[in-house]
């Protein structure tokens, strides 16, 4: 029995020391086959991990496209506007028009700021019926070609109201040479380039409001069952997140739209700011809105009130 035993070693170690093409490639074969199975499940894996990554990034930017568009129309927001709307050449800058009454060192401060900005174009003093003194005229034309560091120096101008009427703010002007207009009060001071970037913002939606000043106003149900608005403040936009309006004493709106209030704005909202000397600034806005039938767009950025 050793003896058997001990034969078929002897075979056994005999065969293993005989070199054979067929087994080696036999051999080979097996060990590439045994581990060919890791190997293609090792591929699909990746790949199945580059599809899922690959469709889930498509799957996001996709999504941002839809809610910047969707966005984009809520907010009265429309970077494809005609290019109708203005001439190139109103588009390059934009006129400050600013409200002041019998406040000459605030409008000093106003004036020397704003013929510093690169963008402003022309500046016009809104003044009711008192005229200013020809010093002052003089002072202030001095300032703008002063402080304008543009080789354009910007127009300087007082319009002059007879009449003391507030609506008179939103009259029309005569040879503006630009479509923006930025109103805004002698006592506001938005920073140059705050104000430029605000520009941009009104360009890439030139019949919007787009202004420094939100407010908010909603519909609320008296008692008696009577439907009224209501006007909140800073404090109401802060609390509820949400605005409806932005105020003249610091925004900009196209020129059109002076010839909208003083010609096509209803007489009854005409007589009850001339009569209670105030909402200027809401009609305004309100007109803008109804017009176009668009919100105002909101430029958040810090301004400081002397």
């Amino acid at each position: 029995m050793a003896a058997i035993i001990g034969a078929r070693d002897n075979i056994s170690a005999g065969d293993s020391g005989l070199y054979s093409p067929a087994k080696e490639k036999a051999a080979t074969r097996g060990v590439y086959s045994s581990r060919s199975p890791l190997l293609l499940r090792r591929i699909r894996q990746l790949l199945g991990a580059a599809k899922v990554k690959l469709l889930l990034a498509l799957c996001i930017f996709f999504a941002v496209i839809f809610i910047s568009s969707r966005i984009g129309s809520l907010m009265g927001w429309n970077p494809h506007y005609p290019s109708s709307v203005s001439s190139p050449s109103r588009r390059g800058g934009y006129t400050v028009l600013i409200n002041t009454w019998k406040r000459n060192s605030l409008l000093r401060q106003a004036v020397a700021h704003y013929a510093s900005c690169s963008g402003a174009d022309a500046i016009h003093v809104w003044s009711e019926s008192d005229p200013p003194s020809n010093s002052l005229i003089d002072y202030l034309r001095d300032i703008v070609f002063s402080k304008s560091q543009t080789a354009h120096k910007p127009n300087f101008r007082f319009d002059l109201n007879e009449e003391d009427n507030l609506n008179n703010r939103f009259k029309p002007i005569e040879d503006l040479r630009t479509d923006a207009i930025f109103s805004v009060d002698d006592d506001v001071i938005v920073p140059c380039y705050t104000l430029n970037f605000a520009f941009t913002v009104w360009q890439s939606s030139p019949s919007t409001m787009v202004g420094f000043v939100p407010r908010m106003h909603w519909l609320d149900v008296g008692k008696d069952g009577v439907a009224y608005y209501k006007y909140g403040g800073w404090w109401s936009v802060w609390w509820m997140g949400t605005y409806s309006m932005v105020l003249s004493k610091a925004a900009f709106f196209h020129r059109k739209y002076l010839d909208l209030y003083t010609f096509k704005m209803p007489l009854s909202i005409h007589d009850y700011v001339t009569r209670e000397r105030n909402c200027v600034d809401i009609a305004m806005s309100l007109l803008v809105a109804n017009a176009t039938g668009a919100p105002p767009i909101w430029v958040r950025g810090k301004i400081y009130e002397i």
